[in-house]
């Protein structure tokens, strides 16, 4: 990297330090986010604090990213009225709030509607996967690579914002893995998302392999902080005597404080819940792999568990990969036999658990994925990529619940009140995280980019 190439790294001096510390830590195994160590990512904040991007809000976010494009009619906006050819093989339900309806394989989530609300009216122009990823990750539309961040994810926006509201976890977390469009793009890799990479979904004990000890090392032998230190002595040999080495150590033990400390390790400590949550959420739902002719039977509601539990012990932004709601074929199969039920439980259970913890006004969560789905049903019994209208589900962060904003035509087709854009939804999220969305960031050749090039907090959710 040149010293006079813009980069996200600020002063030569800082990137040369950085420098040194990333490969001694590469060299002794030390190896997480993406390729930077905790270390780095706490002394990249640290500079961005002092420029005075210090946490401003309590405030938390989790996104259950329904990967594949949820139908609309199949979840928050049936049309029991409509043509079967359109309105599909299941009926409407009544709802906890009078004239709300939803699908009918959704009874648990029908009970607390008063407690969630949708938005009917979501429409964006593009119907590639890897395209509805960025808009809705982002705000922007993609660019030459749908699959590639150009512009940075909202949860990367909340890291360099916001910075970490615990400093003993990240700031930003996928479960379980990294997503398409969750990249920080010209932001720089100190705001890219902490993996989990180990799914709770899986079965057996839930182990995060980036806090699993140094090879040779036991936690009972690195309990003395300066043991820790005296391990590193093949990376000091690296780093020059400028003096910087007391930094540094103060980095390496922030670090270990969060492999080995109590925080993190508890937080991500999913078989410490009670077996009774779990199975509220759906405990012992094993995933089934997806065939030529039908998608796979997800295993993602230990997930949602998760998020529950890492929002309650201080990071910013959860991004759940709840996938694979692509559903061109044998639609209604997938749909009822394994996405609908596990879905319900899931979701409603999340909804309760955050309720009765007193966490549902300080922790917003969106359901929705990058699209919806065609209409008319397709000869297979599937539904098809759509963007031309979608809904998405909404609860938490001061939301009003028993709520609709917005309507489609008659078939489901197109926005026929109050439209909203994906934009609009991430503004509304901002606005709850205390984000500035007119902030304006440049990326590698200098341009500047605003947080959002459009988008206004939808207020119909609230009071």
């Amino acid at each position: 990297m040149k010293d006079n190439q813009p980069n996200e790294f600020g002063c030569p001096e800082f990137r040369r330090l950085l420098a040194q510390d990333r490969r001694g830590f590469l060299r002794s195994g030390f190896l997480g986010f993406a390729g930077l160590t905790l270390a780095d990512l706490f002394r990249l904040e640290q500079a961005a604090q002092a420029k005075g991007n210090s946490p401003k809000k309590e405030n938390s976010v989790i996104i259950l990213w329904m990967r594949g494009g949820p139908s609309q009619h199949e979840t928050w906006d049936p049309k029991p009225l409509a043509p079967v050819e359109y309105r599909g093989a299941f009926g409407a339900t009544k709802t906890s709030v009078p004239g709300i309806q939803i699908c009918d394989l959704l009874p648990m989530s029908a009970k607390i509607q008063h407690k969630w609300s949708i938005i009917r009216s979501l429409s964006h122009s593009n119907a590639g996967h890897s395209a509805g990823d960025q808009i809705l990750f982002t705000g922007y539309p993609p660019g030459q690579r749908a699959d590639q961040n150009y512009y940075p994810s909202c949860g990367s926006i909340v890291s360099k914002q916001l910075g970490h509201l615990n400093p003993q976890l990240p700031s930003y977390v996928t479960i379980p893995r990294r997503l398409p469009g969750t990249d920080p793009a010209y932001l720089g890799r100190k705001h890219a998302p902490f993996e989990t990479q180990a799914d709770p979904a899986s079965d057996g004990p839930f182990s995060i392999p980036n806090f699993s000890p140094i090879e040779g090392l036991s936690f009972d032998r690195m309990k003395n902080r300066r043991s820790l230190l005296n391990a590193f002595d093949g990376m000091r040999k690296d780093t020059d005597n400028s003096g910087q080495i007391d930094a540094l150590d103060s980095f390496e033990q922030q670090a270990w404080n969060i492999v080995s400390g109590p925080v993190a390790r508890t937080a991500f400590d999913l078989d410490a819940e009670p077996r009774a949550i779990r199975e509220r959420y759906g405990f012992m739902a094993p995933y089934v792999a997806p065939t030529p002719d039908r998608c796979g039977v997800p295993a993602w509601s230990q997930r949602m568990l998760l998020a529950r539990r890492l929002v309650e012990a201080g990071v910013r932004l959860v991004t759940v990969d709840v996938r694979w709601w692509d559903t061109h074929v044998k639609g209604y199969e997938t749909m009822r036999d394994g996405f609908l039920p596990r879905w319900d439980k899931a979701y409603s259970a999340l909804i309760e658990d955050l309720d009765q913890r007193g966490m549902l006004d300080t922790t917003m969560v969106i359901a929705w994925g990058e699209f919806g789905r065609s209409p008319r049903v397709n000869a297979t019994g599937g539904r098809d990529h759509y963007p031309n209208v979608f809904s998405a589900a909404l609860t938490g962060g001061g939301i009003e619940g028993g709520r609709v904003v917005g309507s489609s035509d008659a078939k489901g087709a197109y926005p026929a009140d109050n439209p909203k854009r994906p934009q609009d939804v991430l503004a509304t999220m901002y606005r709850h995280l205390g984000i500035d969305t007119t902030v304006a960031y440049e990326d590698h050749m200098g341009r500047p980019h605003p947080v959002l090039p459009f988008g206004e907090p939808i207020d119909e959710l609230f009071s």
